[in-house]
């Protein structure tokens, strides 16, 4: 089975409060499940920064609902891939709280093809699954949110 993997950005609509993005991810945790898929959701309160892996058709399904769902708006996906390893194993979707400055650095950071480096030259600048795992990875092995 072939890993597929989907990042995006969005805006959150007015009045969207933390209480619903708890919601949101515990509703999405549920069905990707169900899917295979696992996830993040890194959110400044205004905008969001998702990024979804798993087999293809759980995938395309997570995605689908995403893109329906009316809790945010102006979508961006900044990329895709196939093949690789899952990179955030850890949860079905958990979402995390970001500094505004990190996930506007993430956000507009080099997603093609969601290259993740084994090595990494201190003089190359990062790449966008490269920032999200660092704002990742201090909440590995904490209780979600809720």
């Amino acid at each position: 089975m072939s890993l597929h993997a989907i990042a995006y950005c969005s805006r959150a609509v007015a009045g969207l409060a933390l209480h619903q993005v708890d919601d949101l991810a515990k509703d999405a945790a549920a069905h990707n499940l169900i899917a295979g898929v696992t996830g993040v959701l890194l959110t400044d309160g205004n905008r969001f920064l998702q990024y979804l892996e798993g087999p293809e058709e759980g995938v395309r399904l997570a995605y689908a609902r995403i893109i329906n769902s009316r809790s945010h708006m102006d979508m961006v996906e900044l990329g895709r891939s196939s093949g690789g390893p899952r990179r955030f194993p850890y949860w079905p979707m958990r979402w995390l709280p970001v500094e505004p400055e990190d996930l506007r650095i993430a956000i507009v950071s080099d997603w093609r093809g969601l290259a993740f480096r084994r090595e990494v030259d201190i003089d190359q600048v990062p790449t966008g699954i490269e920032r999200a795992a660092e704002l990742v990875n201090p909440f590995i092995g904490q209780e979600p949110h809720g």
